[in-house]
């Protein structure tokens, strides 16, 4: 049962309410992005190693992946207006500390407030929408929301590239000041409190081993290469903090009855395989983002506004083949758009592996949609696979599982492909470089290649390193979804609506 204590509703409060809650799920989602196309101007303003730039996006995605599981439980103990109102105060307070950093470690640390206070942000939204609009517009509203979270994150980049190329790198989080001002006034006043009249229980012990295991994981892979992985003792600890925290949850989940994630969601073949497929679907969005920005300012030469540009036509495909799939009719056999999806994807990252340094934009902007269309068709078609045999009582926790199966994919894709990124990248420089010289063929004609002359030439071979190796990357992407494909011969075909 619950409690509800607030003025009468007012169709005007109905509206401000609808439209904060969208405006809220954007602004948490672009925040995500927004700084992927300003990663030249924020590396230059707090003078961050190129291993530290993916901490910009691993640290508030991790964040938000391990205290969002926790907002059912805040909601209900706590109150559903007090945890929105207290989470977005600090987001405010974190776009401010975003601002004032003046070294990495600094930017970091307000980038995992950010990512932890935008954690309850989504999920609340989505509660408030569905609560202040009718059962018969519950459909409708959620694949809106969808959209809301997913046009953040796309438009992202090209938002941050133009404000950080004409205004600076602060100006991206300064444009979010007043919006999340204007939605704590509008939660204030308009928001009816609601939250459970007895304290809901909650899985302590599995959250804590199960988010131990994340955030060892995340270090590792993070801070792995910069220590020299297990010649640090830093490392050692972090993997056997993800170790042990996943095994103390596999026995937490073995042996009791409730526990944080409810094991009778994977015992639905669907569930389980749409769920793993969407984990390789986060492991590709946000990291093929993570690479292409990077690639286009530093490897390609173009100004960070063009740049975000170009992310544009890839996030239109995305958006665009989700509306489109969404209105299938569920007779057809939704298999077929998964397949269909998957090998979008895969023909995509293909001709990612065509990109060279004398390309234009025209390779970019065709694999980028071919790429997002393929997962505009997945996303859908995963989410009706996934629940179309799931037992109704476990939808609840099975759509908070999914959204993290995401989350989780993008933050571990980030790091794996930023560690590979760099790995390759000196091996490939050390392949090139080692027949550099002072003294050689040409140089016997023209007399000895003094230092700047070697200099300008091992800046070429370390363009031409950094090009192979993001090549390489795109391939791992490419590599993830065809390994994963096979799945798909598991599903079973949705039952048909009653």
């Amino acid at each position: 049962m619950n409690t509800l204590v607030a003025p009468h509703s007012t169709p005007g409060a109905h509206r401000m309410l609808i439209v904060a809650g969208l405006i809220a799920t954007f602004m948490s989602a672009v925040n995500i992005s927004m700084p992927n196309a300003a990663l030249l101007h924020i590396q230059g303003g707090l003078s961050m190693t190129d291993d530290e730039v993916g901490w910009i996006f691993s640290s508030y995605i991790a964040a938000s992946a391990i205290v969002m599981p926790m907002t059912h439980w805040l909601a209900g103990r706590f109150g559903r207006k007090k945890i929105f109102q207290v989470s977005m105060a600090l987001f405010t307070v974190a776009l401010l500390l975003d601002t004032m950093a003046t070294t990495p470690l600094q930017f970091v640390a307000a980038r995992v407030l950010q990512g932890a206070a935008s954690a309850t942000l989504a999920p609340l939204s989505m509660a408030i929408l569905l609560d202040e609009l009718p059962p018969l517009r519950h459909g409708h509203i959620g694949i809106v929301w969808a959209v809301t979270a997913l046009l953040g994150i796309l438009s992202g980049p090209a938002i941050g590239g133009y404000l950080s190329e004409y205004y600076g790198w602060h100006s991206i989080f300064y444009v979010s000041l007043p919006v999340a001002v204007l939605i704590l006034a509008a939660m204030g006043l308009f928001l009816r409190e609601k939250k459970a009249a007895s304290s809901p229980r909650f899985d302590f012990f599995g959250f804590v081993t199960f988010s131990s295991g994340i955030a060892g994981l995340q270090m590792f892979l993070d801070r792995g290469e910069r220590l020299e992985w297990f010649c640090s003792p830093e490392i050692w600890i972090e993997a056997i903090v993800a170790v042990l925290g996943f095994y103390l949850y596999i026995v937490h989940v073995m042996t009791q009855e409730e526990h944080f994630l409810n094991r009778a969601m994977f015992k639905d073949r669907n569930f389980t395989v749409s769920a793993a497929l969407y984990f390789v679907f986060g492991f590709v969005l946000l990291p093929t983002l993570a690479l292409t920005s990077p690639m286009l300012e530093e490897l390609l030469g173009y100004p960070a506004d063009t740049a975000g540009l170009l992310a544009i036509p890839r996030g239109a495909a995305l958006i665009g083949a989700l509306l489109l799939t969404w209105r299938v009719p569920k007779r057809l056999d939704n298999r077929l758009f998964i397949v269909a999806g998957m090998a979008l994807v895969v023909y995509g990252n293909w001709r990612m592996l065509g990109y060279s340094p004398l390309m234009d934009r025209w390779p970019v902007v065709i694999a980028g949609m071919l790429q997002g269309a393929g997962l505009g068709v997945l996303m859908p078609a995963l989410t009706r696979a996934a629940f179309s045999t799931l037992s109704p009582t476990l939808r609840s926790q099975g759509t908070a599982f999914f959204n993290l199966a995401r989350l989780y994919g993008s933050t571990i894709g980030i790091s794996i492909v930023q560690t590979y990124f760099y790995n390759n990248t000196q091996a490939v420089h050390l392949s090139l470089a080692k027949h550099l010289r002072p003294y050689g063929p040409v140089a016997d004609a023209t007399g000895a290649l003094s230092g700047s002359h070697l200099a300008q030439i091992n800046e070429l071979v370390t363009g031409q390193a950094a090009m192979v190796a993001m090549i390489g990357q795109f391939k791992l992407l490419m590599i993830a979804m065809l390994v994963v494909s096979p799945l798909v011969l598991f599903l079973r075909k949705p039952r048909p609506a009653n």
